[in-house]
């Protein structure tokens, strides 16, 4: 029996039987429609005030019948789908109750997602019936051109040969495709819950966006819904699902972006729900990561995380397992290990965590070394993009990759740094942290961040002149915390000064305690940071003058050893020594002291 689509519910049933006549209908060779089916297509739509849409196949079969907007109809897939320099092989033509026959912007979206022959819409109004049609013209920067044509009048629109129309419009793509292959652009639509008030959800979707356009994808547009908790099958409400349905097609949007973590079943019902793939928060920072890892250590750590991720949603996780290997959320080192059952994905977990805690032994002797050596530890740690990489150049001297991007930088990288009194320090930059960083991320670079857990001192950079500056700096506290890190000694750097220009901004912030303000870009107050770490490092030792007799030489050894030697000088009562003592030998080396150098 013939198949209605759409929403039939309430409909009579001899109505339901015409529906069902329509595809006894067939439409001669070359004939775009017959008058016939146009007549019984606009009857039945004044009856129902609802639109009624046919597909028809090149052959002048009716496919398809359906009741309803084109853009929430359920339709079956349609057979013939090719290449893409060619069309569907399938016309859509639907009725407008209103009696105009202008295309929407869905109509247009869904032409070009479907690659219809034809879409038109017919509309009958003061009793004649017109017609209205778009067709794909040709691809341009990757992106498909349309024309709209119309209002003609029906008997116009009959006399249209579609057979060599397709044929003309094919081999206009055919010529398209020779010169230029088509990529598909990932078009994201975003979506969020308020939950904390209007003003906080669209800062966090401006984040998301920015997040999404450092993975490649271009943003058409963000949407949220005010809830106390998500769905738990869905995260947002149904006729929210519908409305994102219709923006998805409106916008031709091929990817959503959710800007919090889903549940396996919430990400399966969502995909099933708008049929295109459906991306949350989590997914999207580890692609970016996916995309930064150069080291080997941050491959391991980035395949670590996606597999944690990824082994709940082994089950559910369809339309992005479809795509191995293109687009968001597909990239990056575990991106083969995604369809594996989860037996082979425990042993791959097992054998990265154990090549992790290899490379973590190994930096611990590292660190072991420079801890003999008693030269001062410093991590730079803040929120991502607030000007850490660049500071470090500007303190070292290096040229360490510094990018307007969010994670730049993933990979640990350490440097010398000369403070103003002649002193040695290592200088750490780490990754940036986020609001709502993955678990599944503190976790996999735990052994990088352990350079901000065994640092002597924290300098939290903090980009000044962003409007949520105070919200981004309780995100790195809150990872801090969970690092165990956030009772160390820190000197907050207010940076980017060279973009506020209210003083009183300037002022306000700087009675944070142990604070300053800088332009890591110009240079802007590095003095004054250099002589406030240098400051601190002195509160971790104590400076003392030693003179020690030649028959206990042997403890100079261990004054290098355990202190900071600044100078030695061989006199003819024994060995002048200035150091920097930690305070725990302080007893021990009393015995030696003698206050200040005499003159």
């Amino acid at each position: 029996m013939p198949t209605i689509y759409g929403e039939i519910t309430g409909i009579r049933k001899s109505i339901i039987n015409r529906l069902e006549e329509l595809y006894e209908f067939s439409i001669p060779f070359g004939q775009v429609i017959s008058s016939e089916l146009s007549q019984k297509l606009i009857d039945l739509t004044i009856e129902l005030n609802r639109e009624v849409v046919v597909y028809i196949s090149r052959k002048g079969q009716i496919t398809c019948v359906a009741v309803g907007d084109v853009y929430t109809v359920v339709l079956p897939e349609i057979d013939g789908r090719r290449s893409i320099n060619r069309l569907s092989g399938i016309r859509c033509i639907h009725t407008h109750p209103s009696g105009e026959t202008e295309l929407s912007g869905v109509d247009v979206a869904s032409l070009k997602e479907m690659r219809f022959d034809l879409m038109a819409a017919l509309g009958r109004k003061d009793g004649v019936i017109q017609a209205s049609f778009g067709i794909i013209t040709g691809i341009e920067n990757d992106r498909f051109n349309t024309q709209n044509v119309g209002p003609l009048s029906l008997e116009e629109f009959i006399e249209l040969d579609i057979t060599y129309l397709t044929a003309q419009i094919e081999r206009q793509l055919d010529l398209n495709t020779k010169t230029s292959a088509i990529v598909e652009v990932e078009r994201a639509l975003l979506v969020g819950l308020e939950r904390q008030g209007k003003w906080a959800i669209v800062d966090s979707l401006k984040e998301l966006a920015q997040l999404a356009e450092t993975a490649g994808a271009e943003v058409l547009g963000m949407t949220w819904q005010k809830r106390d908790r998500p769905d738990s099958a869905l995260f947002i409400g149904r006729g929210k699902v519908q409305e994102i349905s219709l923006l998805r097609q409106e916008k031709n949007a091929n990817l959503i972006i959710f800007d919090d973590e889903l549940s396996p079943a919430q990400q399966r019902n969502l995909e099933r729900a708008l049929g295109i793939k459906v991306l949350d928060r989590t997914a999207l920072i580890l692609d970016i990561f996916a995309q930064r890892a150069r080291s080997h250590e941050g491959k391991l750590q980035v395949e670590l995380a996606q597999l944690r991720y990824n082994l709940p949603r082994l089950g559910g996780q369809g339309l992005v397992l479809s795509r191995l290997g293109g687009g968001i959320g597909t990239r990056g080192p575990g991106e083969t290990k995604l369809e594996v059952d989860r037996r082979r994905i425990r042993d791959r977990v097992s054998d990265i965590t154990r090549q992790i805690e290899h490379i973590k032994k190994q930096r611990n002797l590292h660190r072991k070394r420079r801890e003999n050596t008693r030269i001062p530890t410093i991590a730079l740690v803040g929120y991502t993009n607030a000007g850490k990489s660049t500071l470090l150049n500007k303190l070292t001297a290096s040229e360490v990759l510094a990018e307007d991007k969010l994670f730049a930088t993933l990979d640990p990288t350490t440097r010398h740094i000369i403070l103003p009194n002649g002193q040695q320090a290592l200088l750490t930059d780490t990754v940036g942290f986020i609001q709502k960083l993955p678990h599944q991320l503190i976790a996999a670079f735990r052994a990088t961040l352990e350079e901000v857990v065994q640092a002597d001192i924290l300098l939290h950079v903090v980009d000044a002149s962003h409007p949520q500056y105070q919200e981004q700096s309780h995100a790195v506290f809150q990872v801090l915390h969970e690092l165990n890190a956030d009772t160390k000694q820190l000197i907050t750097i207010f940076n980017k000064a060279d973009k506020i220009e209210d003083q009183d901004i300037v002022s306000m912030l700087l009675k944070t305690e142990n604070s300053v303000m800088i332009s890591a870009l110009h240079g802007d107050g590095i003095k004054e940071l250099l002589i406030l770490v240098e400051n601190f490092i002195k509160q971790q030792t104590i400076d003392m003058h030693l003179l020690i007799p030649y028959n206990d030489s042997g403890i100079i050894a261990k004054l290098y050893d355990i202190s900071n030697v600044h100078s030695t000088e061989y006199r003819e009562d024994g060995i002048y020594v200035i150091i920097s003592l930690p305070p725990d030998q302080l007893n021990y080396f009393n015995r030696y002291a003698i206050g200040v150098e005499p003159e």
